[in-house]
């Protein structure tokens, strides 16, 4: 029980407490906070006076201090954060410290340190697969057998609201013509990020089951794509322009402990992968069942869910750094775009429109294969929680802006 009053089906309940970045009107400082209800809790504020010894971990207004701090260091300030809450006895420090969400603006919670983007969702891959290869097999040989992903380029991380310029690059024309412009296919990818806190030792892979010693929270990710772009330049060495111009994040991280809830067993794998990937008599897997939704310019095009995954967060990072590379807090890798079995569970306006050829209609009459400028697209997701309670993520947001002047 709290003493602040907070709906039990709100999506940021007590049993959340997602972590972000704000400030309020007028304040060049930012400040950690966590959202609670319809409000921003000032934890860096209240823990100056109820929690000293970790007070130091908030000054610097983002979760850097926080993440690199370790598993020990997260459970103890969310037990705190949430004995605060319920303690009629500090209420009034506390209540000092809470702002209107809708007052604050809010910022990149953390700053990132490395990016990579898996390919993890069956359906996506055999759907990109069939547009792309009809005449051969949908998925590549090695797909069930590791965690496909690329490493991308984390200065261009940017937070949720952050418009989304169209970028230029080469691509060939349907005649075969090589030219440069703006990309004509532009596209969004619904995905699920996982922010890395503690670090590792290079040379020390980090197995499946230290997952939640590594991984503090959950965000959303937005991972844009021009494909037009990718199509022409990824063949040998993958993507590069097509991907590297934007990913967008939702500006709060869900605590991997507010997930408790929506863990579940994720979808049988054959051939049985390699034992240090395979999860299969695991006593604690990480599948997760969140329902994503996609809007574009306000109308839902899909819910792509989650847990039909083929491949676990806790195995891409097993996979990460199977040969050895090292973790560092602040490292942000995502699931690839996140795909169900049915049309409109596909999270890509390149699945959504098969490649063009199917465009998708707006309620306002207008058709789309891929984004124009000033289309906004909004992702979003909720997860389980306990007694019946659900997990809210926020949002990622991003508006598409004109291509700039040409080089």
């Amino acid at each position: 029980m709290s003493w602040l009053e907070v709906p039990a089906d709100h999506p940021f309940g007590l049993h959340n407490l997602p972590y972000g970045s704000f400030r309020t009107g007028g304040e060049s400082r930012f400040r950690v906070g966590v959202a609670v209800g319809d409000h921003v809790l000032d934890v860096g504020t209240v823990a100056a006076d109820l929690l000293p010894a970790r007070a130091a971990l908030f000054d610097d207004g983002d979760l850097d201090r926080l993440l690199a701090a370790g598993p020990a260091a997260w459970h103890h300030v969310r037990a705190a954060v949430t004995g605060w809450l319920a303690d009629d006895g500090v209420r009034d420090v506390v209540e000092r410290a809470l702002h209107p969400l809708a007052l604050v603006e809010l910022r990149m919670p953390f700053s990132v340190a490395d990016f990579v983007d898996f390919y993890a969702s069956e359906h996506h891959a055999t759907n990109i697969g069939r547009m792309f290869r009809p005449d051969s097999e949908p998925l590549t040989p090695n797909w069930k057998h590791l965690p496909i992903g690329y490493h991308g380029r984390a200065g261009t991380v940017v937070v949720s609201g952050t418009s989304v310029i169209r970028p230029c690059g080469q691509r060939r024309t349907p005649e075969g013509e090589v030219v440069f412009g703006p990309s004509t296919r532009l596209d969004l990818e619904a995905e699920v990020g996982f922010v890395v806190g503690a670090g590792s030792t290079i040379g020390s892979p980090v197995p499946r089951a230290a997952f939640a010693d590594h991984v503090f929270g959950v965000c959303l990710v937005n991972d844009w794509s021009a494909r037009d772009l990718q199509a022409w330049e990824y063949v040998p060495l993958g993507p590069f322009l097509g991907k590297s111009f934007a990913t967008s994040v939702s500006p709060w991280v869900v605590p991997l402990a507010a997930l408790s809830a929506a863990r579940g067993t994720p979808p049988t794998r054959e051939p049985r992968p390699l034992p240090y990937l395979d999860d299969t008599d695991d006593d604690e897997q990480w599948g997760l069942d969140l329902t994503m939704q996609v809007r574009l310019n306000g109308h839902l095009v899909s819910s792509p869910p989650f847990r039909t995954m083929y491949w676990t967060a806790a195995q891409q990072l097993a996979h990460l750094t199977a040969n050895g590379a090292c973790l560092r807090p602040g490292d942000l890798f995502a699931s690839g775009t996140v795909s169900g079995p049915e049309p409109g569970q596909r999270g890509s306006l390149i699945e959504l429109s098969w490649g063009g050829k199917e465009p998708i209609e707006l309620p306002d009459g207008t058709i789309r294969s891929f984004l124009e400028d000033g289309d906004e697209v909004v992702i979003t997701a909720t997860a389980p929680g306990p007694d019946g309670t659900i997990v809210g993520f926020g949002e990622v947001r991003g508006t598409v802006a004109p291509a700039r002047e040409q080089p």
